[in-house]
């Protein structure tokens, strides 16, 4: 099992292939989604600006990735989303500064990903789209693994309810703060 804090030296980079290109300028649709902090999000409803990073999933110490470990690292853009995470959390004031809120989006439930905010300190929330109702309303970029559709890793910016900026793909994962800073 590998660390999930960790990144290999040889990950391998996504190349953008036109899966966000349709996302700058849609609306928002209004679709709740429950948040790790027990409240429920609805972006298209929040004023000012949001910064939103899709992600795949979170691993666990001591469990292994879907497919194995070497399955997943594989996949361009699949392993990174804990540091990926923890970027977030180290630039947190730097998006105060900016006026933005922070949130995390992926397709676990919520109790799993309570478990990886408590475990990595995250200071904001992550949206679960267990369901995937955004993600097929804004058909976001995805794969498939082990009967999973997953997020590919893309960055929101969302001001007033409409996607202002897309980053994607985010490469590498753990300058995935620092990559929708330089875009704010």
């Amino acid at each position: 099992m590998l660390d999930p804090t960790t990144l290999p030296d040889d990950l391998p980079e996504p190349v953008d292939d036109g899966a966000a290109d349709h996302l700058r300028g849609m609306k928002v649709p209004p679709i709740a989604l429950p948040a790790t902090d027990g409240t429920s999000v609805a972006l298209a409803e929040l004023d000012g600006l949001s910064v939103v990073f899709a992600y795949p999933r979170t691993g666990r110490p001591g469990e292994e990735s879907p497919g194995g470990d070497d399955r997943w690292n594989a996949i361009p853009g699949a392993r990174g989303c804990t540091p990926e995470a923890c970027s977030f959390r180290d630039e947190k004031a730097r998006f105060a500064q900016r006026g933005a809120r922070v949130f995390g989006l992926s397709t676990q439930d919520t109790d799993y990903q309570r478990e990886a905010v408590e475990r990595l300190h995250l200071p904001y929330p992550i949206l679960s789209d267990a369901d995937l109702e955004l993600t097929r309303a804004l058909a976001l970029p995805t794969f498939e693994v082990e009967g999973m559709t997953l997020i590919r890793r893309v960055t929101l910016l969302v001001r007033a309810g409409v996607i202002d900026d897309v980053v994607y793909p985010v490469f590498p994962p753990n300058l995935g703060a620092e990559l929708a800073l330089a875009r704010l």
